[in-house]
């Protein structure tokens, strides 16, 4: 019990820096602006569920890729051939290459060198290394054919995703956001995420749509009507312009987008309608002006993404470098093309397959309903610790209350985003967090009523719960490391603030409660010694849990059963984010509650197949699921249009909406089944290395039961089964190994203490001894717990409804089952030749240690 200087030092600077890189996140702008410039600014970042935002993954559409570079290859090699070597050709494309045939076959020696010089290398991941995008053959008959291979495809993928992110940023970057994230996903996806702006229906317009904009000659003599009855004449292409028709193109590009040196919105000054105006470069002004004088009294085209938006007569040569766009535009679609404009043309096309948005007062409601979930929690926690154990429950609760200091200045430290399931996890982790402390504290009265003297008993606590809370939390602690690998989003937000919560837990319920008793001892010098004050079970138990596991087991084994069978027979009510489709919050605005069978008469005509619409926490709120629509993910965003605008009209206003593919939903099942397992596997390694294989079996075991029946909770209860629920999973899985270890812990060490009892005396003892402490954190974790599922707020409710069923069944499973089960795989006394082994091996540790 006594406390060096420096460990002293330690814990008040760790403290002291947790305060000042928490203050900054509750302190306003204006004050924070004038805020020392030697303390931390770091504030906490919230989450777009907290601020309300826009959060779109992007993925390069392979197809399109493929499609734009065979009709680029086709004009190389055309150009190659007939322009530069008067070789005659007929060349005709296929999905991924184009054919050529001679008319010469004589000269196909010649051909295919000149061809071959067309082959380019592009370089992978992150410019490393490159390969052949191009492979040359020859058919039977005399042909030679020139494909794309697929690694070339593939790199060119990853090269044009780094591009987007670019182009990305400055389009997002002009529209005056602030703090957005782009990130690169895998080698074909791009996340981007805008703080603050709601409307994601123009930022997908803004990110999304390719703007390449390119000019065409239109055929002189020809309309693209006369070209689809006769054919189209080779050079041709037939192309759809904005005012419904179409347009006969010559397919050389005259000039490109990329000469545009500035784009601006403006007003046409005899009509007065919006227009773009743009300038182009002096080597663009140059060309535009010799195409300009060369094709006088003929129609040009200017071509926005395969669409002509105009086609003008050519009245005069324009030698100026500028012109202007003019088309059915209003002044804001007229400014958004103007930044696509300048931030330049998307390498590729993108195709959004998640979508998520959310208004700016629902993540007000999200953040009061946290707050509310937290400040109730934090005095339910702190009274019954003050109730169960004095001045040790106050000791306790100051370790608590940094705790939650040091996970927000954590938070802030490492720039880290805290959303709503990231509040629950802080939530929780008020409830976790004092479990450290009850299994001190618990041992410290178990070593008092063994006849030890106060101080010794006091020094017990701390060094003999040391190893049983290291066990309990790493087991937690890997749940959570697989949680944010293999989680999204929200989800890793959970996932990291419950990793901090436990990582400073253990800080603070050691060394900083450690520390106050040590003063208290100090101060007070106490004969007697009084740690608990209220009990749920009383002292010196001697239930016979070993009889009463037999039908407790049955009991799991029936229970295991019917949840499976409700799996297969019934199913879940599977969210979007496994299924694919689209989900709209939205609030009635006016008197009145929602009314969802006039929504539903509403949508109806819309013919958006299976529609669901349900009551989603207040009486004004109401929840939309949209199905998957067949015409894949660009009808699936016209789909949401149709709703928000039909709902518009009937005083809803939209909170929330989310669209997730068909692609992207079957991964995100994928990688919650995988997170499962992975957790289940990497914890029977941990507890096998740490105990003996028995253990890790039962715990294994008792865990996979655990699982089953919250599982089998949302089958029963039609809860939805969504990305949160995997989370509850997998936090249910280090709560529930945290009963389990302890009471492994307490087996393994009554094995070693008690060489004449039999292994079912020995298991009975152990929960007996534990019992006392498991009543008591489980109750703290559900009081935690409870205030999340009554304040939570609605998005959230299903993961702590969850959470709660699987705490209390995880009790249960530990205590009735996991001891119990050792039996069954065999756990035996060791014997005394083994024991005399371990200890001669500790033995030489030590004198080991002592040498160095």
């Amino acid at each position: 019990m006594q406390f060096s200087p420096l460990r002293t030092a330690i814990i008040v600077i760790v403290a002291v820096l947790g305060i000042l890189f928490t203050i900054p996140s509750f302190l306003p702008k204006d004050v924070l602006s004038g805020w020392p410039g030697f303390l931390p600014k770091n504030t906490v970042v919230l989450g777009l569920d907290l601020q309300g935002g826009s959060h779109l993954l992007l993925q390069v559409n392979k197809d399109s890729i493929i499609t734009e570079r065979i009709k680029t290859l086709r004009r190389d090699v055309r150009t190659t051939l007939a322009n530069q070597n008067g070789i005659g050709n007929l060349i005709t494309t296929g999905t991924d290459s184009v054919t050529v045939e001679l008319t010469d076959p004589t000269q196909k020696d010649a051909a295919m060198a000149a061809i071959q010089k067309l082959q380019s290398s592009v370089s992978g991941s992150f410019g490393v290394g490159g390969v052949n995008e191009l492979a040359f053959s020859e058919t039977p008959d005399g042909k030679i054919v020139v494909a794309l291979t697929p690694d070339g495809v593939t790199a060119r993928m990853s090269q044009l995703v780094a591009q987007s992110m670019e182009v990305i940023r400055n389009r997002v970057d002009a529209v005056g956001t602030t703090e957005p994230t782009i990130q690169r996903q895998g080698d074909n996806r791009v996340l981007v995420q805008v703080p603050g702006f709601e409307d994601s229906t123009r930022l997908k317009e803004l990110i999304a749509k390719t703007a390449r904009l390119t000019f065409h000659l239109v055929h002189p003599s020809m309309t693209a009507a006369q070209a689809e009855a006769q054919g189209v004449p080779a050079g041709y292409v037939v192309v759809p312009s904005a005012d419904g028709g179409s347009e006969l193109l010559n397919e050389n590009i005259e000039l490109g987008g990329e000469s545009l040196t500035n784009a601006q919105p403006g007003f046409d000054q005899q009509t007065g309608r919006s227009v773009v105006s743009f300038q182009f470069d002096t080597r663009g002004a140059i060309t535009f002006g010799e195409i300009t004088s060369k094709n006088v009294g003929k129609r040009f085209a200017i071509v926005l993404d395969n669409q002509v938006i105009t086609a003008p007569v050519i009245q005069q040569a324009i030698t100026g470098g500028s012109g202007q766009i003019s088309g059915n535009f209003t002044p804001q679609s007229a400014n958004d093309l103007a930044v696509l404009l300048r931030a330049g043309a998307l390498p590729a096309t993108l195709d959004v397959v998640e979508e998520r948005s959310v208004g700016p007062s629902l993540g007000a409601d999200s953040i009061h309903a946290g707050i509310t979930a937290g400040l109730v929690a934090s005095v339910l926690v702190v009274a019954f610790m003050v109730i169960a154990y004095g001045m040790f429950g106050v000791f306790a609760n100051v370790a608590l209350g940094l705790n939650v200091i040091l996970i927000l200045g954590s938070l802030s430290a490492l720039g880290a985003t805290l959303t709503l399931p990231g509040i629950a996890g802080i939530v929780l982790t008020i409830g976790v967090a004092v479990d450290a402390n009850v299994l001190i504290y618990e041992r410290m009265r178990e070593e008092q009523r063994a006849g030890k003297s106060i101080i010794a008993s006091l020094d017990a606590g701390f060094h003999r719960a040391w190893g049983t809370i290291i066990d309990s939390h790493l087991t937690q602690l890997i749940a959570a490391i697989v949680l944010y690998f293999l989680g999204s989003g929200p989800i890793q937000g959970f996932a990291v603030t419950l990793a901090l919560g436990i990582l400073t837990s253990l800080f603070t319920a050691y060394t900083v409660t450690r520390l106050f008793i040590s003063l208290w001892y100090r101060w007070r010098r106490p004969k007697t010694l009084r740690i608990q004050h209220f009990r749920f079970i009383p002292d010196g138990t001697k239930i016979d849990f070993m009889k009463m596991s037999r039908y407790a087991i049955v009991l799991s084994v029936v229970l295991t059963i019917g949840a499976i069978g409700l799996a297969f027979t019934k199913g879940f009510n599977l969210g979007i984010d496994f299924i694919g489709g689209s989900a709209i919050e939205v609030q009635h605005t006016a008197a009145g509650d929602a009314d969802p069978a006039k929504v539903r008469e509403l949508l109806d005509p819309l013919g958006l197949g299976e529609v669901q619409v349900q009551s989603f926490g207040t009486p004004q709120d109401l929840l939309v699921r949209i199905q998957l629509q067949p015409g894949g993910d660009a009808e699936q965003q016209v789909a949401v249009q149709k709703v928000t605008q039909v709902l518009a009209t009937d005083n809803y206003e939209v909170r929330r909406t989310e669209a997730v593919s068909g692609t992207v939903s079957g991964e995100l099942g994928l990688h919650g089944t995988i997170a499962v397992l992975v957790s289940l596997v990497a914890i029977l390694m941990y507890v096998w290395f740490r105990f003996e294989w028995q253990f890790g079996l039962a715990a294994v075991t008792t865990t996979a039961h655990d699982v089953i029946m919250t599982v089998g909770l949302f089958s029963l209860t039609g809860l939805e089964f969504n990305l949160s629920s995997i989370a509850a999973v997998l936090t249910l899985v280090g709560l529930s190994l945290n009963e389990t270890v302890v009471i492994s812990d307490r087996v393994r060490e009554n094995l070693r203490k008690y060489k004449k009892m039999t292994i079912p005396e020995i298991i009975n003892l152990s929960i007996n001894q534990t019992i006392v402490r498991t009543s008591l954190t489980q109750f703290t974790v559900l009081l935690a717990l409870f205030p999340l599922v009554f304040f939570g707020g609605e998005s959230i409710r299903g993961f702590t409804i969850a959470m709660t069923f699987g705490s209390i069944f995880g009790m249960y499973s530990s205590v009735f089952i996991g001891g119990p089960i050792l039996i069954y795989f065999g756990l035996k006394p060791r014997s005394e030749a083994e024991e005399a082994k371990e200890q001669k091996a500790k033995a030489a540790k030590r004198a080991d240690g002592a040498a160095v």
